[in-house]
């Protein structure tokens, strides 16, 4: 008997499975392409740094890479020993640092813990610039390509500026807290679902949470994102009045609901901020006068394709703070964006809320090319409440957010055009993007060695010295310019205390009075810093001597250090022997045990 023939759907199936399957460039597999587009952009900005994380450091370079080193160190302390989040002594011993008002980054820290244990916090500071430029590209290109445009190329391109903006790349030498805007997306997307909600109390509790953990990453940034959206909002509205009626009851109920929850889990680290030990109140004259050249607006940034250090040298505070520098083309594009597309309601709204924020970034004094024009309505501003911690230079990071937002748009727009020669249209259109990003394409960050720490430090030589509540003085004291102190610190998990350090702290050590960098003023520190800087060895008194000795029993110190490679030690070491008496050799560094000196039990 033959066998029964297949039926033809189960050919069908038999033939379609013998075929060779075809790869597909599936939706899923072009957002995952460009993620790894933006890791692998991230990875070749910080490439220098990753070949070796302890040794090098941006060689536009202060004092931040080791003080967010100590923060993740303090983060390490937190989750192993309990200890308090927002508070500590370990540096600044005795007065210590408020850390809710020094940015802690414990929302970054925590979640590093592994890898600043496996590898030590050199590898989780750069860990966290990574993730920070390519996070806040592939946050963007989400929030962009699932709810804004339609075209996952114009999503890319938009995203790829605001995580890989000049002014991103500028903060990438140093603030890993300012670039780690992978939350923001999500936030301004969340108060633009809450418009239209039909349950605003869940979308009120989502908005809190996030705006709960973007408190504990960065404040400022947090704020900048509440300005924008409220001035977006507001121009959409005057736009379209007839918004506001379907709209205020939502976002009311949302935002009111977001208050309350956010303001309940922020409550107590928002009072130790504001009311706690070590609080400050507005920041510090050297910081709040910084503001944007209107020249910076139209040159590359540093850290580009185009850019120019020596160029940019008046344009910007420093090399950190270089938050336009969109490059000529780029400016010139942008306008013709918001000219082109002028008749639409969100394309003039994010127009006028790009605009506004640069001309307040141009801060108290309005300059171009350096030289002084006139003031600017900063100074208006500038003693309000909140507005007084702001540092007015990045308001820029806002009009940054708002050209990404606008060459998605353009992209988009560009696509979607009805006419015979379609080719012509993605040629000019390729050509227009080439033109305008090319010269602020980013390039590698500019890396400089930084010393060791110790090998005194690393074979924990120093703990049969240094009790629980003594300090390790550093020789020069550790300062704003002296770090490398807090890299010795975090490298240990912060198992001792040092006095002094880089932070902000109230002046005089009184809480509330405005903020300054460093802690009380220390003679000794003083001294030691200027023989560092000069190389002569003064010759000093015993009223010197004294007061040396007084500063060293407020420390509690039990041993002072001094690196052997440091530079000016032969000077730094005659200085200090005529304080404490003769030095002696160990390991790697000049070592004085002081603790005969300053503890009246011994």
């Amino acid at each position: 008997m033959a066998p029964a023939a297949d039926p033809p759907a189960t050919r069908r199936l038999r033939l379609r499975a013998a075929q060779p399957r075809r790869w597909r460039w599936t939706p899923r597999r072009q957002n995952l392409a460009v993620y790894a587009v933006f890791l692998l952009a991230a990875l070749w900005v910080t490439s220098r740094i990753w070949a070796d994380p302890a040794g090098r450091v941006a060689a536009l370079y202060s004092s931040d890479p080791a003080q967010v080193q100590f923060f993740l160190a303090h983060s390490v302390r937190v989750v192993l020993h309990g200890e308090f989040p927002f508070y500590t002594d370990q540096f600044n011993y005795p007065d210590g640092v408020n850390l809710m008002a020094n940015t802690a980054i414990l929302a970054l820290g925590i979640p590093m813990v592994p890898v600043t244990l496996l590898f030590g916090p050199a590898v989780s500071f750069v860990a966290l610039v990574t993730l920070g430029l390519a996070g806040t590209a592939a946050a963007w290109y989400r929030v962009l390509s699932r709810h804004v445009v339609r075209t996952r190329l114009a999503a890319a391109v938009g995203a790829w500026f605001c995580g890989f903006s000049p002014a991103m790349l500028s903060h990438a030498n140093w603030h890993p807290n300012i670039i780690s805007q992978f939350l923001l997306p999500f936030i301004v997307w969340r108060v633009l679902v809450l418009t239209r909600s039909t349950r605003p109390v869940r979308d009120g509790a989502l908005l809190a949470l996030l705006v709960t953990t973007q408190a504990f990453i960065n404040e400022e940034i947090l704020l900048f994102t509440a300005l924008a959206c409220g001035v977006f909002l507001l121009a959409v509205v005057v736009q379209r009045p007839e918004l506001w009626a379907a709209a205020w009851r939502p976002l009311g109920a949302g935002l009111a609901v977001c208050a309350v929850l956010a303001g309940a889990l922020l409550a107590y680290p928002l009072y130790v901020q504001f009311a706690g030990p070590m609080a400050y109140h507005g920041l510090s004259d050297t910081v709040r006068d910084y503001g944007n050249d209107i020249a910076s607006f139209f040159t590359p940034g540093s850290p580009t394709l185009g850019g120019n250090e020596r160029a940019n040298v008046d344009l910007a505070p420093n090399y950190s703070e270089e938050n336009a520098f969109f490059g000529w083309s780029l400016a010139l594009l942008t306008v013709g964006i918001v000219l082109w597309l002028r008749r639409e309601v969100l394309i003039r709204a994010l127009a006028v809320t790009g605009a506004l924020f640069a001309v307040l970034s141009l801060g108290e004094r309005v300059s171009w090319w350096d030289r002084e024009l006139f003031t600017g309505p900063w100074e208006l501003l500038v003693r309000l409440p909140l507005l007084d911690a702001v540092v007015p230079t990045r308001f820029g990071l806002i009009t940054t957010v708002v050209v990404g937002v606008l060459l998605a748009f353009a992209v988009e727009r560009a696509a979607a055009l009805r006419i015979p020669d379609r080719r012509t249209v993605r040629t000019l259109t390729v050509a227009g993007l080439v033109l305008a990003l090319l010269p602020v394409a980013p390039m590698p960050l500019q890396v400089t060695s930084r010393p060791p720490v110790p090998k005194f430090i690393t074979a924990d030589r120093w703990r049969q010295y240094v009790g629980p509540d003594q300090t390790l003085v550093s020789v020069p004291v550790p300062s704003m310019g002296n770090t490398d102190p807090m890299r010795w610190a975090a490298s240990t998990d912060l198992a001792f205390k040092i006095p002094g350090g880089y932070f902000l702290a109230p002046r005089n050590g009184v809480t509330g009075d405005p903020g300054r960098f460093g802690g009380r003023p220390s003679g000794i520190g003083d001294l030691l810093k200027e023989v560092a800087a000069t190389g002569r060895t003064p010759k000093l008194d015993d009223r010197q001597r004294r007061r040396f000795l007084d500063e060293l029993r407020h420390w509690r110190a039990a041993i002072v250090v001094l690196p052997l490679n440091e530079p000016n030690a032969e000077p730094l070491r005659r200085t200090v022997e005529q304080l404490v008496g003769p030095a002696r050799q160990e390991l790697d560094v000049w070592l004085w045990d002081v603790r005969t000196l300053t503890d009246p039990s011994l």
